[in-house]
């Protein structure tokens, strides 16, 4: 089981990891070993996820998931297959923990009477810079 959270924990059948080549730099061993990972879960029919993360982690992982509702990190900065591995797994731990948080809800304010003076004072202002823009000398509007 791999730990998330207090509250959730993976069965680790319910990842899929297929190892690809990168690319990139690596030289000759880019060309012989399949070291990036392609990690795959499914989102929509985990029972490890509580409904309200799901929808969370779904919006967050964006173009990543597939129409099916399967999430697909591929990792492939390090040259070896264990560290991309890992890289994958940390991924996916970080985006399920971040779809755990939950927004607080904004309360619309008000602005407060000093700054909405201030406001209309700036603009009279420049209402006033603006008109002496346009005076000739001796000319009145």
């Amino acid at each position: 089981m791999i730990r998330v959270n207090e509250q959730i924990e993976l069965d680790e059948r319910e990842i899929q990891e297929t190892f690809v080549r990168a690319s990139g730099p690596g030289g000759q061993n880019v060309n012989k070993v399949s070291t990036a990972v392609q990690l795959r879960f499914d989102v929509a029919h985990s029972p490890a996820l509580p409904e309200p993360v799901r929808e969370r982690l779904l919006k967050l992982a964006g173009r990543r998931v597939t129409q099916e509702g399967v999430l697909i990190i591929e990792a492939e900065r390090f040259r070896s297959q264990r560290r991309n591995r890992d890289d994958a797994l940390e991924r996916l731990i970080a985006l399920i923990q971040e779809a755990c948080e939950v927004d607080k809800p904004r309360h619309p304010t008000r602005p407060t009477l000093a700054s909405r003076k201030r406001r209309l004072e700036g603009k009279q202002r420049r209402g006033e810079t603006k008109k002496l823009r346009g005076l000739k000398p001796g000319a009145e509007h």
